[in-house]
């Protein structure tokens, strides 16, 4: 059952209270404003919170000065709850600046004991803040609760695509590469065995266009299951540029540290994917004539920065619902602990950066994966 609102019953009011006197003139002031409520008095800091652990109350009232003790003792022992109360302070002269301090530390408000006529609008004032605070509270933790949960779940999708690329390169590679043997094998035979001029044409022609397809099924199974990781990121990354360069025209330099230290596969698959599809970007977007790749694991950090010269990218395009491409990298690189800097000036080109510290960076289920991914060589 929802609980019911403070609006809707009687108001449920602890008043921590040393004065009798004092508590009848709440209760008085209470009453002429027609303010529904029950209304219970304690003295002491060991029954103030006996009665807080084993009741629910809507407003603590508090004196700011009582025997042995502050209304600030008060609040921290309040603090243990999961969503303490709206707490008002309801003192005589404390000075301004201790009123501001007491609030400082998330008391609710502070009224003067001589301004009792306010007190009903104090408190109505101090429980709107409060379930605007609460409903705040309730909806950031469910935005954090859906933030993890797609987290969650772009982890789990790069994970699975990773394992399909794996598969898929398998099967090209024990299907469908040796299928393309076997043909070769065969070509090769018919040339060897006959003398017809018009034969050996075809024989050359179906050759050559075997071979073709041969490269072309290799370079799909080394973007599909990069194999070239298995010697190390910087080779990787160096032959993943000088294929860019070679089938784009653009200059591509590649800039790594002399000597890296050992990468868990997580890592490494994330900074070449990163890299790879940045190239893709670049040849679909940047209109530019020079790409510079910078790797280094300086401090620990894995960094990773992919620069053009391009025409740059508008903030607007950045941030549209449809940036899928920039979006993914992001996600891909939050599964290693990473993240991701994107810097694009129009007519300056565009930098693309990832970071990774290295430290926490060989735990999570997209290492495992991968791990997996790596026993099945092609």
């Amino acid at each position: 059952m929802p609980q019911e609102s403070p609006s809707h019953r009687s108001l449920k009011i602890l008043h921590l209270e040393d004065s009798a006197l004092d508590h009848e003139l709440v209760k008085r002031a209470l009453r002429k404003s027609d303010s529904a409520c029950e209304i219970e008095r304690v003295e002491t800091l060991s029954e103030f919170e006996r009665l807080v652990k084993a009741f629910e109350f809507d407003v603590i009232l508090a004196d700011y000065r009582l025997p042995g003790f502050t209304a600030l003792d008060a609040w921290q022992i309040l603090q243990q709850r999961e969503l303490p109360p709206p707490f008002v302070l309801l003192s005589g002269a404390i000075g301004e600046p201790a009123a501001v301090a007491a609030i400082k530390t998330g008391i609710s408000d502070y009224l003067a004991k001589d301004d009792l006529g306010r007190l009903a609008q104090v408190i109505r004032r101090a429980l709107e803040v409060h379930s605007i605070r609460r409903a705040k509270e309730l909806a950031d933790h469910e935005l954090a609760r859906s933030e993890k949960r797609l987290a969650d779940f772009a982890e789990h999708l790069q994970m699975t695509i990773e394992q399909e690329r794996a598969a898929i390169a398998r099967e090209i590679h024990d299907d469908i590469g040796g299928a393309l043997a076997a043909v070769r094998f065969d070509l090769s035979w018919i040339g060897r065995h006959t003398t017809d001029p018009m034969t050996q044409q075809h024989v050359v022609a179906a050759t050559e266009m075997l071979q073709q397809a041969i490269g072309a099924s290799q370079r799909i199974m080394l973007n599909l299951r990069p194999a070239i990781l298995d010697q190390g990121l910087v080779a990787a990354v160096q032959w993943l540029a000088g294929g860019f360069a070679k089938r784009t025209g653009i200059a591509t330099a590649v800039h790594a540290a002399p000597e890296m230290g050992s990468l868990s596969k997580a890592v490494q698959l994330v900074a070449y994917r990163t890299a790879q599809e940045a190239l893709t970007n670049i040849v679909k977007h940047a209109v530019c004539s020079q790409v510079t790749i910078d790797l280094s694991d300086l401090e620990n950090v894995l960094t990773l920065e992919i620069k053009d010269n391009g025409k740059g990218i508008e903030p607007a395009e950045l941030n549209k619902p449809q940036a899928f491409g920039v979006r993914g990298l992001h996600e891909r690189a939050k599964t290693v602990g990473g993240w991701l800097d994107v810097s694009s000036h129009p007519g300056r080109g565009t930098s693309i950066i990832l970071s990774v510290p290295l430290a926490s960076s060989d735990s999570g289920t997209h290492q495992k994966a991968v791990q997996d991914d790596s026993r099945d060589s092609l």
